[in-house]
């Protein structure tokens, strides 16, 4: 059981996320849906689970989000930051994937273009 000393310091630290819950939950949903989507696709069903899984990780993190708060609950506060922790590292994980294969793309591009104009 918490005591009042403790809620007292959970509340306000888990404030500003209980705040921004409303868009934790709907990007959240928003990337379920759009895994689902992904997943119709013949390429897509390969990838389909890495926003699904994101937007379940948030959805985790809004809700312990919410006990954190109206409990005042530390656990649930750790929770939900952990959970937000693995959010952020999918999708930095996914923009250092991206970037790798644009430079990758540039580069096979401009070679590609220095072969053809070599032709001519």
């Amino acid at each position: 059981m918490n005591t009042p000393n403790q809620q007292e310091l959970v509340r306000p630290l888990i404030e500003p996320l209980y705040r921004g819950k409303f868009w934790m939950q709907l990007i959240g949903v928003m990337l379920i849906l759009s895994g689902i989507l992904t997943a119709l696709s013949i390429v897509g069903i390969i990838i389909a689970w890495i926003p699904i899984w994101a937007g379940w990780t948030l959805m985790q993190a809004a809700k312990a989000t919410e006990r954190a708060f109206n409990q005042g609950d530390e656990l649930e506060m750790k929770f939900a930051l952990g959970k937000l922790k693995t959010y952020f590292t999918i999708f930095g994980v996914l923009v250092l994937i991206y970037i790798l294969m644009m430079i990758i793309g540039l580069v096979m591009g401009a070679s590609g273009m220095m072969g053809m104009m070599g032709n001519y």
